[in-house]
C-alpha cells in the first residue's frame, strides 16, 4: 500500500518537475480562447439508440438534450470528463503545484512519478502519461481508487499527444479487490483549430453482463 505523503515535508525534485512538465505540455488541450462546440449526439447502449444536441462550453457547462433521462446524465458526465481532461489549463494549476519525485523501478511503461499531496503517482515514458493512479475520498462516499493504462495515442496537427486508447481499473482502496473495468477507445475531428470528440466506446460490466456504450458526435460547430 502507497503511503499517505504530506506534500509539505517531501523536497521537490527538479528533475521529476522538468519531465512532468515537459509530459503535460505535450498533451494535446483545447487553445486558451476556446469557447466551446455544439453537435448532434448519438448515443447506442448495447443496441438501443438515443440521439440529441449537445453544447459543450466547459467542464460544468455542459447541455445534453435526449430523450431517456438516465443515458442523457451518463452522457452529460461523460462530456463534462473530456471537457476536464482538454480544456486549457496551466502545469502550475494542476499537477505543478505539488512536490513531485521521480523513481525508476524498471517498469515498461516508464519512471514513477510521485505527486505528494494528492494520493497520486504516474508513469513517463518517451515524454509521454502512460500510467495515472489515484486514490480518492469524498465525503459521503465510500473510498475507491483506480489505475487507468494509456494505450495508444495519436498526434495532432499541433504536433501533441492526444489519448485514444485507455483502460481503468477500479478497485478498493483498503483490500485491493478490483471492483470494475472500463475500456475507452476515442476518435477526433478536427474543426478549426480543434481537435474535438467524434466517437468514444466505452466497455464496461454492469448489471452482471459486458456493456458496450457508443457516442457519435456530428455537425460540430465552434461558438
Amino acid at each position: 500500500m502507497e503511503q499517505k505523503q504530506d506534500s509539505s515535508t517531501v523536497a521537490d525534485d527538479p528533475q521529476a518537475r522538468a519531465l512532468l512538465r515537459q509530459a503535460f505540455e505535450g498533451t494535446a488541450r483545447w487553445q486558451p480562447d476556446f469557447k466551446g462546440f455544439t453537435a448532434d449526439l448519438t448515443v447506442n447502449v448495447n443496441g438501443k439508440e438515443t440521439s440529441g444536441p449537445v453544447i459543450v462550453k466547459g467542464p460544468r457547462e455542459v447541455s445534453v438534450q435526449l430523450s431517456d433521462g438516465e443515458t442523457q446524465k451518463w452522457a452529460q458526465e461523460q462530456l463534462g470528463m473530456i471537457a476536464v481532461h482538454r480544456g486549457p489549463r496551466s502545469f502550475e494549476e494542476s499537477d505543478g503545484k505539488y512536490s513531485l519525485t521521480k523513481e525508476e523501478d524498471g517498469h515498461s511503461f516508464g519512471t514513477k512519478l510521485t505527486i505528494h499531496g494528492s494520493n497520486s503517482f504516474y508513469r513517463i515514458k518517451d515524454n509521454r502519461i502512460t500510467q495515472i493512479n489515484r486514490k480518492m475520498a469524498h465525503p459521503g462516499m465510500n473510498p475507491f481508487a483506480f489505475t487507468i493504462n494509456v494505450e495508444e495515442s495519436a498526434v495532432t496537427q499541433d504536433k501533441k499527444h492526444l489519448t485514444t486508447k485507455y483502460t481503468v481499473y477500479y478497485y478498493s482502496p483498503t483490500d485491493g479487490k478490483l471492483t470494475n473495468v472500463e475500456s475507452f477507445t476515442d476518435t477526433h475531428v478536427r474543426v478549426g483549430a480543434s481537435d474535438l470528440p467524434a466517437t468514444r466506446r466505452i466497455i464496461t460490466y454492469e448489471n452482471n453482463q459486458v456493456v458496450v456504450k457508443n457516442l457519435t458526435f456530428k455537425n460540430h460547430k465552434l461558438l
